[in-house]
């Protein structure tokens, strides 16, 4: 069954509403690896319910509708999609708890040709349910390599940032742990892929990786380290392409560009000479 252009475009999601709780926001953090310094206050902040503040990219997991893509009614080969980039907008400080309404939609649909696959662009709005307010946008591209030749347009999707072509303005390595991912999982995401060892291999890794979005978390988090002295509201925007997956035990280098009210940023791992995120775009209030 071919992908259903028409089914896709028009996919009417589910309006999902969350209860966020503060043992939420703390788990999430601690799934990215904050609290690495107990003694650390501002580090603290994010995981300890005494002035508790949430990390920014927890928009991301935030009204979750789930892998839909697998719902065969789509005619997407689910097994060939890749996440490509994310994007995000923060308006307000993320709550660390409260009751969260997420609102999915298409955005729109590119045929990169008959062998080349197709990219699903979609976005969410992340609201305070209380309040009514918009807290964040959240936005993705889905690769799907299995895909393409649809009879559709080669629409172009957002550009990416542009790395400056001299050496970082800051560099900061994090560690990860070797059981970041059975951490970061019960955030939400609980793809077999990030704890199996005999469902990594099938797939061709040696053993369960990290989840893309708990890298992309790293990446707020370095920004946040590196460049905000760990002030949570000064992050806004948050934007990275995903080139190779992260294993959980790896240290993850961030090269950091500083601009005027906002930073360029990639992330590799040394070990293995690999850039695991690019084109990264941070914003700041």
């Amino acid at each position: 069954m071919p992908l259903d252009f028409d089914a896709l475009l028009n996919w009417d999601f589910e309006e999902i509403e969350q209860t966020l709780t503060e043992r939420d926001t703390i788990l999430y953090a601690l799934g990215l690896g904050f609290g690495e310094d107990p003694t650390d206050k501002k580090e603290l902040a994010y995981v300890y319910e005494d002035g508790l503040k949430a990390v920014p990219s927890m928009a991301v997991i935030l009204g979750y509708p789930g892998f839909w893509l697998r719902d065969p009614k789509t005619g997407v080969n689910w097994q060939k999609v890749l996440h490509g980039e994310q994007w995000l907008d923060i308006y307000k400080p993320l709550p660390t708890h409260g009751r969260i309404v997420g609102r999915s939609k298409i955005d729109f649909i590119a045929d990169k040709g008959e062998g080349k696959g197709a990219v699903i662009y979609q976005s969410r709005d992340i609201i305070d349910a209380d309040s009514g307010e918009k807290l964040a946008r959240v936005a993705m591209s889905a690769f799907c390599r299995g895909d393409g030749g649809f009879g559709g347009e080669n629409q172009a999707g957002p550009a990416p940032a542009v790395l400056p072509d001299r050496a970082p303005d800051h560099v900061c390595d994090i560690d990860t742990l070797p059981r970041q991912a059975l951490i970061y999982r019960l955030s939400g995401d609980f793809n077999p892929l990030h704890a199996d060892p005999d469902v990594a291999r099938s797939v061709g890794f040696d053993r369960p990786i990290l989840h893309g979005l708990a890298t992309y978390g790293l990446a707020a988090r370095a920004i946040l380290k590196t460049l905000l002295d760990y002030d949570s509201a000064r992050l806004v925007g948050l934007d990275v392409r995903f080139s190779a997956p992260v294993y959980p035990g790896e240290t993850v280098r961030f090269e950091i560009w500083e601009e005027d009210g906002k930073a360029r940023f990639r992330a590799s791992i040394p070990a293995r000479d690999v850039v695991v995120l690019n084109n990264g775009a941070a914003r700041f209030a």
